[in-house]
């Protein structure tokens, strides 16, 4: 049953920001993993880049370009009305999203985005949300490392627990990799922004229902020495636990009363601490424009590791769920989290909104109340695991 049409829209797919580091790589894997009939096109400000692009992808050719950019809402709207699916690589989100999310929610259009800016997410929510629900929008944030393995690595675990008892999940993430320009700025700029990050979450907390009859929490907790996998607990300061809290409470699955916690795993004390020590350092840097514009300026957005410190890159997410008399550990596992992953991530959540038989919903959504099951077998398809490490009554 493919969701793929011949008459409505002139394209099933359009990539915004295509020319960027990750959008080129998830243009690469579209090309390479595009089912037959796909109509998909690359989407930027500069024409000659992204007929370059094109240019070296496999199948070119039948590739779309269309220009479009972010200080042009005419742009946008233009081409959030060609396209079924709008995926969009363009950040700092902040700056340069809202008209495009405004755009396909305007439309009809399904969006998803790479953003791990809590900030942005929420005034999405509140600005955009009810828009979309009018329209049959899905509004998809966090489709990369974040926030795709934590949020699905939840779901995963959460299938495996009793129904309907208190459930308890623990996520802990190990990484080996570096990262580009655009996530340096985007860190940057958000840790600069914690108080109107803070405005945003207590607006949209006004806005959104309350649970009656269930609860779900997702407390930052406190580092620890976490027993059950043998490594120091460093609570993250990213938007994952968010995402995850979501998905727990707009589906029932996750129980009366759900609880995640999500956590950096460091094997030695000094290793913690020095991390620990870093992003509090970078935190307190980011407040300061001289210092975050000199920072900003040492790895240029667009710019990336190198294809060999990619193919040498992984990561590991550990999942330990409690509930019902039963604890099950499951891990999600893959390669280059920040860019060869997520443009896999990425480009099988485009696909998945675009072609699979999915849950009739639509307004603000997580990748896993959006996609579910069908994006969790995709990539397992495409080669990221989703395994259950053991399982123990108690």
């Amino acid at each position: 049953m493919s969701r793929l049409k011949s008459t409505d829209r002139p394209y099933d797919i359009v990539l915004f920001g295509a020319t960027g580091f990750v959008g080129a790589l998830t243009a690469e894997y579209l090309a390479a993993h595009a089912p037959e009939g796909l109509r998909w096109a690359v989407a930027g400000r500069d024409p000659a880049r992204l007929e370059a692009l094109r240019e070296r992808l496999p199948g070119g050719s039948a590739v779309g370009v269309i220009r479009a950019d972010s200080a042009e809402p005419a742009t946008l709207r233009a081409l959030a009305e060609q396209a079924r699916v709008v995926a969009s690589t363009v950040g700092p989100y902040i700056t340069h999203g809202e008209e495009l999310v405004a755009a396909c929610a305007d439309a009809g259009t399904d969006y998803l985005d790479l953003t791990g800016e809590p900030e942005f997410v929420d005034l999405m929510y509140v600005r955009h949300d009810a828009r979309a629900r009018e329209t049959g929008a899905r509004l998809v944030h966090a489709c990369g490392f974040d926030s795709v393995p934590h949020d699905l690595g939840a779901y995963f675990t959460v299938a495996r627990l009793p129904e309907g008892v208190p459930l308890r999940v623990d996520g802990f993430v190990t990484v080996d990799a570096a990262f580009s320009g655009g996530t340096l700025a985007s860190a940057l700029n958000q840790f600069a922004r914690g108080g109107r990050m803070l405005a945003a979450a207590r607006d949209r907390a006004r806005h959104e229902p309350r649970l009656m009859d269930r609860r779900v929490t997702a407390p930052t907790g406190t580092p620890r020495y976490a027993g059950e996998i043998g490594a120091w607990a460093l609570p993250l300061p990213t938007i994952d636990p968010q995402i995850v809290r979501r998905s727990a409470k707009s589906l029932d699955r996750y129980g009366p009363d759900f609880r995640y916690r999500h956590y950096a795993a460091v094997r030695h004390l000094p290793v913690a601490a020095a991390g620990v020590a870093g992003i509090g350092a970078l935190a307190v840097a980011a407040q300061f424009s001289p210092v975050r514009s000199w920072l900003s300026g040492r790895l240029q957005p667009g710019e990336g590791p190198s294809a060999e410190k990619r193919a040498r890159s992984w990561f590991r997410v550990r999942f330990v769920g409690e509930g019902g008399g039963r604890r099950v550990f499951t891990e999600v596992t893959g390669g280059d989290p920040g860019y060869g992953e997520t443009a896999k991530m990425f480009a099988e959540a485009a696909l998945s909104l675009a072609t699979d038989p999915l849950p009739e919903r639509s307004g603000q959504l997580t990748p896993a109340t959006a996609m579910g099951d069908a994006l969790l077998e995709r990539l397992r398809a495409a080669g990221i695991g989703f395994r259950v490490a053991y399982e123990e009554s108690r």
